[in-house]
């Protein structure tokens, strides 16, 4: 059973997440704050969490950081309407998506199943078979798309959050194709984008951080006004 960690020092919020999920069959602890949150990552496996920004102590986005440094389990922030800001760095700290409140639980659950389908780890719980094809390469690099591991040149496994490494799938998949931002927030989040939102963005400069060594030999081109292109040859084993 897939195990989510509701973090939000609303006790009204929790009850009612708590309640929801576990009647979709998820396993389901609650934490008032980093503290709590600790502690229940301490005593055994979770699968996603679900992160208010505004906890006393720690926020949301220290939380967020810290987990990054040490840690790819899914986070799912919860921002105030209106806080764009936040969300944006919220996604730069590694977060692989964002909800604003007041939100529907049906809305939450669905954007759960969506983030532990790209981050693979419903798939660890089912009994789905490998199929062929797994692996791909491009300029050196390989991505096992069973495993949802990216490996640099080098041999070195790079660590991705689910929103990073589900773009980088889409640009491997459609090399020398000019993709929209529309069309990558489609694949990789699942909802409409909006004018404002410059998650695809963020997600693409903290990619290019990690898969591109030289600024001036960039594998993800800028196509302005329209999206991003992947310019590198890609090999499917």
């Amino acid at each position: 059973m897939l195990h989510i960690l509701v973090v939000d020092d609303n006790p009204e919020i929790r009850d009612l997440l708590s309640r929801f999920l576990r009647k979709h069959d998820l396993k389901v602890s609650t934490a008032r704050d980093g503290y709590e949150m600790r502690e229940c990552l301490r005593n055994g496996p979770v699968d996603l969490i679900v992160l208010d920004l505004m906890l006393p102590g720690d926020d949301g986005l220290r939380l967020c950081r810290d987990l990054r440094a040490d840690s790819a389990i899914p986070v799912i922030m919860l921002t105030a309407m209106g806080e764009e800001t936040d969300r944006v760095v919220g996604l730069e700290m590694g977060a692989d998506d964002y909800l604003t409140k007041p939100f529907s639980p049906r809305e939450l659950l669905a954007r759960i199943k969506a983030v532990l389908r790209r981050t693979g780890a419903a798939a660890e719980h089912s009994d789905r078979p490998n199929s062929g094809g797994r692996i791909m390469r491009f300029a050196g690099w390989t991505i096992d798309l069973i495993r949802r591991e990216l490996r640099s040149p080098e041999g070195a496994l790079v660590d991705l959050t689910g929103g990073e490494y589900d773009l980088l799938v889409a640009f491997v998949e459609n090399p020398n194709q000019t993709l929209s931002r529309d069309r990558l927030l489609d694949i990789t989040r699942s909802r409409a984008a909006s004018a404002f939102d410059r998650a695809i963005d963020v997600q693409v400069s903290r990619l290019r951080r990690k898969i591109e060594s030289d600024p001036d030999q960039s594998m993800i081109k800028t196509v302005r006004g329209v999206g991003y292109v992947f310019t590198v040859a890609v090999e499917r084993v």
